[in-house]
């Protein structure tokens, strides 16, 4: 059985997302013994990997050498289908300063999600920069009310233009504070740039009948869909905006803000839906968006019962979140073993919702809208410095890797986080180089993807004879089609059949900031360099 880490309970977003004082000192108590146990057993467990690793991998590139190993080889099974694919690989826009417009950063990066051209792909606007994300930070008054959309607007109007013509999946997830009881109102910066994390307090809120709730979110969305909206007290505001509205994500990560509860965020999320869809009658609805699935089953086995939902409410699609993280102290060479590791751990989390699902909603889609790595040192002082270079194509094999087991799992939206990431907001997530306003090799790894794979391909019994690759076969309307991912730092040669048919693309580091680049297939074999992603077509 092996023993997770305080930190892979508590999970990244938990670690970096700091809360009020009294859960802060909760916090402190409920983990202070466990992370005691928790440094022994690392200790334990981190040298003898670390020993074991080294012996063996010594040994194998030692026999290698001196008795020629042959390289590991490829068997695909061209008529044996195990899965015809649901899945489209994505990403998520996250709102925070460097994507406002007219930012270099900004253009650059609605650039490149332009030409991916992708479908569902996510935007959030959230907790850190309430000017950005909420449209009526003040509570109305019978004299006035609080609407402004100024700040908002030339960052949704960005999003939009960049995205036409493809489905979207739009996520206001932070409500405003005086929706909630609190003791006194909650401040925010005048700087809308000026970070807040504790904007989010409360946990009860003052309407209780969610009533309030929903008419928030009525007019946001009215605003958008509808050219306009009417307030709290009648007056009439116009936007002009008659935008499409295909899916809308229903709050975020509320296992974390405001320590929701499974019967809180249904009761919410009904009252959400339910006043959205007397504006737009044709948008569909994803609920949950959990950060940290793996403990939180109760949430998946109380929203997927119909029973305890308001009669119709709709149940098109949950999301939920991963992240691998590893201890601070490792290096590129402990990461290529915790990501992965982590992953491992995360597909049977995957396994235990997928049975939920399947058992309580089975018409219900799984959208895991969040994916990706999150290094201890974001948002912390000296996250300025980039991690090295082969950082970010670790962290697109990782990616490419949760692609080919989410789709064997028949998972149906496969989403990479974030676009922009930058010093103070989780740099280590970026899809973006923040100092060059070029997209990184995470951005190149999903393009590679999203422009072979589709759903409706049949994925085939694919092995390969090294824990080091990962390789799946599919045959798709465009041809014979192999994806294979070098998850280690050193490069490896396997053997292809067919080689001297096939043509391949690869984004490694070789590739640096740059599209996947066309590699030479030499004789029977491919040589994939340090966690290279790599497609093979015949």
């Amino acid at each position: 059985m092996r023993i997770p880490t305080i930190d892979q309970i508590a999970g990244p977003r938990l670690r970096s997302l700091p809360r009020t004082q009294k859960w802060r000192d909760q916090d402190a108590r409920r983990i202070s013994t466990a992370k005691s146990l928790d440094k022994l057993i690392g200790i334990a467990r981190t040298s003898s990997a670390i020993c074991l690793r080294f012996i063996g991998r010594a040994s194998l590139l030692t026999a290698a050498a001196l008795y020629g190993q042959p390289a590991p080889n490829i068997t695909i099974h061209w008529d044996k289908v195990i899965v015809v694919s649901k899945s489209t690989p994505t990403l998520q826009v996250v709102v925070n300063p460097r994507l406002r417009h007219g930012d270099p950063l900004s253009a650059a990066a609605y650039k490149a999600v332009n030409e991916l051209g992708a479908d569902y792909v996510r935007f959030v606007p959230w907790l850190p920069y309430p000017r950005l994300a909420v449209a009526e930070l003040e509570p109305p008054t019978p004299q006035e009310t609080s609407w402004n959309f100024n700040l908002i607007d030339p960052m949704m109007k960005d999003f939009l233009d960049a995205t036409a013509g493809h489905s979207t999946i739009l996520n206001f997830s932070t409500l405003p504070a005086w929706l909630f009881k609190t003791g006194q109102p909650v401040p925010y910066a005048p700087d809308p740039d000026q970070v807040n994390w504790n904007y989010t307090q409360g946990t009860e809120l003052r309407d209780s009948s969610g009533k309030e709730v929903g008419d928030y979110y009525a007019r946001l969305v009215s605003w958008y869909i509808n050219g306009g909206f009417t307030d709290e007290n009648g007056v009439r505001h116009r936007s002009g905006y008659h935008y499409k509205l295909p899916y809308w994500e229903v709050l975020n990560e509320v296992d974390f803000e405001h320590n929701t509860t499974p019967e809180q965020y249904t009761e919410r999320y009904d009252a959400i839906v339910g006043a959205i869809h007397q504006v737009s009658p044709e948008t569909k609805f994803v609920g949950l968006a959990l950060a940290m699935p793996g403990v939180a089953p109760r949430f998946f086995e109380y929203f997927l019962d119909h029973k305890n939902h308001r009669p119709n409410a709709p149940l098109d699609m949950i999301s939920y979140h991963f992240y691998a993280s590893p201890s601070a102290g490792q290096t590129l060479d402990s990461w290529q073993y915790t990501f992965f590791d982590q992953e491992a751990g995360f597909l049977n989390t995957v396994r235990f919702v997928e049975a939920i699902r399947k058992r309580l909603s089975p018409e219900t889609r799984t959208d895991i809208d969040e994916l990706g790595a999150i290094l201890p040192t974001d948002n912390k002082p000296g996250d300025n410095i980039p991690p090295p270079p082969l950082y970010w194509n670790l962290a697109g094999a990782l990616y490419a890797d949760l692609f080919i087991e989410l789709s064997r799992l028949e998972i149906d939206v496969i989403g990479e986080s974030q676009l922009i990431g930058y010093p103070t907001q989780f740099p280590s997530v970026s899809m973006m180089d923040w100092t060059t306003n070029r997209p990184n090799a995470r951005f190149w790894v999903l393009k590679l993807i999203k422009d072979t794979f589709h759903p409706g391909d049949q994925l085939v019994k694919t092995s390969i004879g090294s824990p080091d690759v990962v390789a799946q076969g599919f045959i798709t309307p465009a041809g014979h089609k192999l994806l294979v991912v070098n998850k280690r730092n050193h490069a490896i040669e396997i053997l292809l059949p067919d080689a001297e048919k096939a043509t391949a693309l690869t984004v490694d580091s070789e590739a640096a900031e740059g599209p996947a680049r066309s590699v030479n297939l030499t004789g029977e074999r491919i040589k994939l360099e340090p966690f290279a992603v790599t497609v093979v077509s015949w």
